[in-house]
């Protein structure tokens, strides 16, 4: 199994001490069993004095047996302490756009469910290793004490495993469904979650959501769960009958055929009796372990970055004058939510310190060459240079790190950020809480706004004032200031961006706002995945109207 296979690639030291702990116990048991044959049922008339060694060896077991449980489990939280930290470290490192491809309810589902899973595998870890040792040393044991009921024994015990590993693989089969509904159902809650306005006010939607996607996957889901609990409650009880079945034959072997003494046969039903216990705690073990492999086989197929020590967060060199998109394309996959759409190939330069406006309709191909030039999609031809240096392959990260951005679906951060991941410079905050007007919207505790009651417009606004605190080279702005007020938005337009022209940044903003076209150094246009600048009498004819031209 590949997950055992990692835990001792990765732990192998540790796992060789708690399996040699796991002999210990196992072996202690099984001296119990012979003590007591030898000592408190052979020779009964020294069974007094054999007493304190008796109950010495149980505590013995006791300590051993405890430390071997709980040193498997400890373990098993070390492994899934770095399974998360390195599943989370991965999707960090990945690309966005096969972030983008995989959905936000397939990772959220892999670390809630999937880390769950190995989690609780980990948990039931030690009934399954103590069951398989203990009945590996047992089988030694009964076969020392008579060769040819081991035989018969065996045989019934194998045939009693082998129905349980039937009754298992189903169990498994079920589990991989269980997994695939899981997945269904995260996007129905994420729909029922972000959706609740529209679903409020159309309840028609909110029907067919409930009965059409959530009712179904649920369903499904129950039916699976339900499969996997019964063919698992079959096996428990198919071991539990056949293992008291087994000490029927050994009475049977023994006084029936004559094979074994009646001490034999007590020795023999004793270990059987011991052994039962953890055998059933191993078969019941065993589906969490099959699920744990489900999830990891399910967190291997989201293929993600191979992780990477460090975040290499160094800030760039700040000294650039020109930023080149040469021949640049990207075509999105056919499976994909814009299937085969291609963008490009784009020729763009920007001059350090402009203040670039981009237009185009929807579905043009703005976001994407958004995200091109930021460096969140790779190109998949062309390429993007520095004053004339190409950007390779390992200065993509710092690449990047010269931009700061406000998407229309930015996420809103609590924590304020300056320069280097430090505290953010107390006089630029100073200076754009006013000029955000957000000084009495917003209050801070060491830099993290504990505001949390914001309109949209006002979020936008916070949004902003965390990019500009970065003091980063270059700003994106997507569709900024379509959620201000038509006051604040002239505010934007006439105050904002000359301010942070003052402040050296470089401003590359997607607008439709044709109003103020005039503030912009340059205006480009994005139609069917092509861009063009618009100078001259076309910019004008853009400037006075902007959904004429999109249209």
């Amino acid at each position: 199994m590949e997950l055992l296979r990692v835990v001792f690639r990765e732990y192998r030291g540790s796992f060789i001490g708690v399996m040699l702990l796991s002999l210990a116990s196992a072996g202690l048991g099984i001296g119990i069993i012979a003590f007591i044959n030898q000592r408190l049922i052979a020779a009964s008339a020294e069974a007094l004095s054999a007493l304190p060694a008796f109950l010495g060896l149980l505590a013995l077991l006791l300590g051993v047996s405890l430390a071997a449980q709980l040193a498997l489990t400890t373990l098993g939280h070390h492994f899934v302490h770095r399974l998360r930290g390195r599943l989370i470290k991965r999707i960090l490192d990945t690309d966005i756009e096969r972030l983008e491809a995989l959905g936000s309810a397939s990772l959220l589902a892999s670390l809630a469910s999937d880390v769950r899973n190995v989690t609780i595998a980990f948990v039931r870890l030690p009934e399954l290793v103590q069951g398989v040792v203990l009945s590996l040393t047992a089988i030694g044991y009964l076969g020392y004490l008579s060769g040819p009921m081991l035989a018969v024994t065996g045989a019934w015990i194998a045939g009693t495993l082998l129905v349980g590993w039937l009754l298992v693989s189903r169990v498994y089969a079920h589990l991989r469904a269980v997994r695939e509904a899981e997945d269904r159902l995260q996007q129905d809650y994420e729909a029922v979650i972000e959706g609740r306005k529209e679903l409020a006010l159309n309840r028609h939607r909110a029907r067919r959501l409930y009965h059409e996607a959530y009712d179904r996957d649920a369903r499904l889901y129950r039916h699976h769960v339900i499969r996997a609990d019964t063919f698992h409650l079959g096996a428990n009880n198919w071991a539990n009958i056949m293992m008291l079945g087994a000490i029927g034959v050994v009475f049977y072997l023994a006084n029936g055929l004559g094979w074994a003494n009646t001490a034999v046969a007590a020795t023999y039903s004793l270990t059987l009796l011991f052994l039962r216990t953890p055998l059933i705690q191993a078969v019941g073990a065993l589906p969490t372990l099959l699920s744990a492999q489900v999830a990891f086989e399910k967190l291997e197929s989201l293929a993600l970055a191979e992780r990477r020590e460090g975040f290499d967060a160094r800030e760039p060199d700040a000294e650039w004058q020109t930023l080149e998109l040469r021949d640049v394309t990207f075509r999105y996959p056919d499976g994909g939510a814009t299937p085969g759409f291609t963008v490009g190939p784009i020729n763009l330069t920007l001059q350090r310190g402009e203040q670039v406006f981009l237009i185009g309709g929807n579905g043009s191909g703005k976001s994407t060459l958004a995200r091109l030039l930021t460096g969140l999609y790779r190109p998949q031809g062309g390429e993007i240079r520095l004053d004339g240096v190409a950007v390779t392959a390992s200065q993509w990260t710092a690449y990047r790190q010269r931009f700061a951005s406000v998407f229309t679906d930015f996420h809103l951060f609590d924590r304020l950020l300056g320069p280097e991941g430090n505290a953010a410079d107390p006089e630029l905050l100073d200076a754009w809480l006013d000029r955000l007007g957000m000084r009495e919207k917003l209050a801070f505790v060491d830099q993290r706004v504990t505001s949390t009651r914001l309109s949209q417009g006002q979020r936008k606004r916070l949004a902003l004032l965390l990019a500009v605190c970065e003091q980063r080279q270059i700003l994106l702005l997507d569709e900024w200031a379509a959620d201000q007020d038509p006051q604040f938005r002239r505010v934007f337009y006439r105050d904002l961006l000359p301010a942070l022209r003052a402040q050296g940044l470089t401003v590359f903003a997607i607008s439709h706002d044709d109003s103020y076209f005039g503030h912009a150094d340059r205006l480009l246009e994005m139609r069917e995945g092509r861009l063009v600048e618009l100078t001259g009498a076309q910019r004008e004819k853009a400037g006075r109207d902007a959904l004429a031209r999109l249209t």
